[in-house]
């Protein structure tokens, strides 16, 4: 599969997809931003404009760019026919089937046959994803961690279906974002989610169960372990409806319990803390943030 990448399309304009769209455009992309609201768009170019300004405060080698140049590249839209020129499409919606199922068939239907889409799902198969479309070897999971500009790896996920030349493509164009691909085997979760989320839901559990406050129990993973985050301010910044979404996949799919999502979780997100992008969920939060260290 010999492809010149040109256009990037990225679905979804939230936190994960706004942090995709930048690094692309700052790699010199021409990238196409697609999202349903237009309030969220705004929210997206706002906030690529000011990791532009923080981003040099946090990266020596950084060469700063006026946010315009930036901006310019990239195109915010609700127009899924701009993809009918598109490269590769990393979609980003949320960790809901019915959902996805739509954009697919979308995606299929417009965008060329050379066309590569990447999933950025926290837990559902890739394979699955694929039996929507009429390329199935040109789909492949690539699961971006948060904060995108400052996560060196990417997790590459290869479908039952997907061939070795998208694979290759798929290396070789993160290599030009400077991130290393990690490939693994296809089954839901596959490496970071499956374990990570377990960590998440039991570090609900030990507070549900009043063993310790939330701070305490970063506070061990980050003292004793060395993590940079602790399980529960994970969640937070991932969104907790996203982490109670990908546990009830994880626990859809194998039928264990030990994906069974803690009560607490999801009576927060019944309530709408849902973590750092509603101000509240185990900790409180400034109402907006944007800058690469917060993000």
């Amino acid at each position: 599969m010999d492809i010149n990448m040109k256009v990037i399309g990225v679905i979804g304009a939230g936190v994960m997809g706004t942090g995709i769209a930048h690094n692309f455009a700052l790699a010199g992309y021409d990238v196409i931003l697609i999202d349903i609201s237009t309030e969220i768009l705004e929210q997206a170019k706002e906030r690529v404009a000011g990791n532009i300004r923080f981003q040099s405060l946090y990266n020596k080698d950084f060469k700063a760019e006026k946010p315009d140049t930036i901006l310019n590249r990239i195109c915010f839209t609700d127009n899924y026919d701009l993809l009918q020129n598109a490269d590769y499409v990393i979609e980003n919606v949320t960790e809901k089937w019915e959902i996805k199922k739509d954009v697919y068939l979308t995606l299929d239907r417009i965008c060329p046959e050379h066309c590569i889409f990447a999933v950025n799902t926290s837990c559902i198969s890739i394979t699955k994803v694929a039996s929507l479309t009429k390329r199935p070897d040109r789909i492949i999971g690539s699961h971006y961690m948060n904060p995108v500009l400052m996560k060196p790896v990417v997790e590459v996920i290869k479908g039952y279906h997907t061939s070795e030349a998208t694979i290759e493509a798929t290396v070789e164009l993160l290599a030009t974002l400077k991130k290393e691909a990690i490939v693994v085997n296809d089954l839901p979760g596959f490496v970071s989610n499956r374990i990570s989320h377990l960590m998440m839901n039991e570090a609900a559990f030990v507070v549900q169960d009043q063993v310790a406050e939330p701070k305490d129990v970063d506070d061990i993973f980050k003292k004793c372990f060395g993590h940079k985050m602790g399980p529960l301010e994970t969640a937070d910044l991932i969104g907790l409806d996203t982490v109670v979404h990908s546990l009830d996949v994880l626990y859809e799919s194998y039928q264990d319990s030990k994906f069974r999502c803690c009560p607490l979780l999801r009576k927060m997100v019944e309530a709408g803390t849902h973590g750092r992008k509603t101000g509240q969920g185990f900790y409180t939060y400034p109402s907006f943030e944007h800058s690469l260290v917060k993000a």
